[in-house]
């Protein structure tokens, strides 16, 4: 039986990012991109019904996080983000596992 890099933490998948439900963001996010903005997000109709009207934008960085079974670990976080209602719906996209 092969060995899980999750540590026996199986991840909750949904599309396709890990979404971060008993995730724990450790410190500041960095290299921080936006990945797209206004329009160009899939997601506009359901983030203004569910969080309001605002500037969004989706974007990604490098975070370290703590995961749910306590392993710490660097991660490829993304998020969306509109000026005066913050950040939400923060996920892990992948694991950089560090060696």
């Amino acid at each position: 039986m092969a060995l899980s890099p999750y540590n026996g933490w199986e991840p909750a998948l949904s599309g396709q990012g890990i979404y971060a439900m008993g995730i724990e963001i450790i410190g500041e996010i960095t290299d921080v991109e936006t990945i797209a903005a206004g329009g160009s997000i899939r997601e506009m109709a359901r983030l203004r019904r569910v969080y309001g009207r605002g500037r969004w934008r989706k974007l990604k960085g490098i975070a370290r996080v703590r995961l749910s079974d306590s392993a710490i670990c660097q991660a490829e976080v993304h998020w969306y983000e509109a000026h005066g209602i913050g950040r939400r719906e923060e996920k892990i996209k992948r694991l950089l596992w560090e060696q």
